[in-house]
């Protein structure tokens, strides 16, 4: 059992702000776990496009209008405002000046300022084309300097500690819900142990893996929102998925990311006959229009014409030179999968990207339950309504990472916890009992049919038929998995299994309760503004 003031899970940058921000306090002691090998892998790390900031001639007014406006009238306007007034200066204090990001600068030294879909101006600060990457290396770097900060690896949260139901006195059952920590199995040791804290952070990312073509990486299947879900936490927007439109679709290969930076830079998106089509979709804005706009033109071009696929052009927009140095990981990889994008178009398709609900959180990262904090894409601050505008998930992280720390701090400084339980009033993990031994073949097979039933069922188009298929075989396999859990011994692929499924079930179950289109969420069988 460890005993800590803050417990964080995730270590992508919202977890890694939230510890950064906590750590200048050398009294305070801090654990982040991750149930990654390598704490730099999360969904930050494959960030490609930058971090949305305040360019030159912009302002906080036009930065909330572009905000409100891809967020399809679902968006927090008070969200958006905090996003946009604080998140400028803490790139500057946080990234540059304490992590020592470095981002692109012109050939005058001046900071290059990028484009993406539906900014109206070019605001995004980048480091090439792995700007997740160099931050995330750059704040895990500045938190290993702090000896009040543990990082352990190799650590899958379980669930959360709450009482009063993991409480040993039946009184508590009287007394508000209070987290205390959580159950983290160990993967080297493959045990369970107790950390208990004053103050729990859920950082743990997203949930595109329940889906089958996906941008994110394999931890993403939602085990925060999961967790939160059974503690009883409420949960909003969860419909709200963001299909990124272009990713890489060579056989074989990962759906990796084709960054909507390139249609910042000029890129055009092409039928596989070389038909220019976003002209048709949405005039304004044409190949820069909002995410789930893009999505869906080509999800209706790939439907109606039988194409596995459609181009993105941008070999014959930008000089070969330029597109290597503006975009050297994605030429690399797509080199590797036999596409030279700066000789031809590549092949893209949409994938599960971005989860814009999750659990409901206030200004300052606060859960309905209390000592409980959530930050990042696992959370929902309302900031991203029923779509997410390009690069605010980093700006987002940042920010809410930021003020979730302030905030503990102050609360600890101000009210310290009068009794954080001890190893005598919270049960230790039983695995008496358990003989079997996780199947990966089971584990394996369950998680396919969880994401081809979102991909085909409550997927880019929707409808009442589609999801309550989806509803009806998930809840079957929901039970499947739920009594395999139970008489298994534990491991990281089958904590993930079970969190996968509840997660499907929640959003399969938003979405068929919202029956107007919105922004991500399109229904086929309603009608549709």
């Amino acid at each position: 059992m460890l005993q800590t003031d803050v417990l964080i899970i995730g270590s992508g940058i919202a977890g890694a702000v939230t510890a950064l921000q906590l750590a200048s306090n050398p009294s305070r002691q801090i654990t982040l776990i991750t149930r990654a090998l390598d704490p730099i892998e999360s969904s930050t790390r494959y960030a490609q496009g930058g971090i949305a900031s305040l360019g030159p001639h912009d302002d906080i007014d036009t930065l909330v209008s572009d905000i409100l406006v891809a967020g399809a009238g679902a968006s927090s306007p008070s969200a958006a405002r905090i996003l946009a007034e604080d998140g400028p200066a803490l790139i500057q204090s946080l990234l540059v000046e304490k992590a020592g990001v470095a981002f692109d600068r012109t050939d005058n030294n001046l900071l290059h300022w990028g484009r993406e879909a539906a900014h109206s101006h070019q605001r995004i600060l980048h480091v090439g084309d792995t700007t997740g990457l160099a931050i995330i290396s750059a704040l895990m770097d500045a938190l290993r300097a702090y000896p009040n900060v543990d990082i352990i690896p190799g650590t899958t949260a379980v669930d959360l500690i709450t009482f009063p139901h993991h409480s040993l006195d039946p009184l508590d059952a009287y007394q508000p819900v209070i987290c205390h920590g959580a159950y983290a199995f160990d993967q080297n040791e493959r045990t369970v142990h107790r950390y208990l804290a004053a103050s729990t952070v859920l950082a743990t990312g997203g949930l595109g893996r329940i889906y089958r073509n996906t941008t994110n990486p394999v931890g993403a299947r939602g085990d925060g929102l999961a967790m939160a879900h059974r503690a009883g936490v409420r949960i909003a927007n969860a419909e709200y998925i963001q299909f990124h439109p272009t990713a890489l679709a060579t056989p074989g290969a990962d759906r990796f990311l084709i960054s909507e930076a390139l249609r910042g830079e000029g890129g055009i998106l092409l039928t596989p006959d070389g038909r220019p089509f976003m002209n048709n979709y949405n005039p304004q804005w044409k190949d820069l229009a909002p995410r789930d706009i893009v999505a869906r033109a080509i999800h209706h071009e790939m439907e109606t014409h039988g194409y596995s696929h459609v181009l993105l052009d941008i070999a014959t927009h930008q000089p070969a030179e330029r597109i290597r140095e503006r975009f050297p990981n994605i030429y690399s990889t797509c080199l590797k999968a036999g596409v030279d994008i700066t000789r031809e178009p590549i092949p893209v398709v949409p994938a599960a990207h971005y989860s814009c609900g999750g659990v409901l959180v206030d200004e300052w990262g606060r859960t309905d339950i209390q000592n409980l904090y959530a930050v990042g894409e696992v959370s929902c601050t309302g900031l991203h309504g029923a779509n997410r505008l390009a690069s605010t998930s980093l700006l987002e992280g940042l920010v809410w990472g930021y003020r979730a720390a302030v905030h503990i701090e102050d609360n600890l400084s101000q009210h310290p916890p009068q009794h954080i339980p001890t190893r005598h009033e919270v049960p230790p993990w039983d695995e008496s009992g358990l003989t079997v031994d996780p199947d990966p073949a089971l584990i394996q097979g369950d998680m396919q049919t969880i994401q081809n039933l979102l991909w085909h069922y409550v997927g880019l188009s929707r409808s009442d038929i589609r999801i309550s298929r989806a509803i009806r075989e998930l809840r079957h396999l929901w039970n499947e998995i739920e009594s395999f859990y139970r008489n298994t011994r534990l491991n990281d692929g089958l904590i993930g299994l079970r969190n996968a499924v509840e997660v499907a079930l929640i959003v399969a179950q938003a979405a068929r309760h919202n029956l107007l289109s919105r922004g991500v969420h399109y229904r086929s069988d309603t009608n549709n503004p």
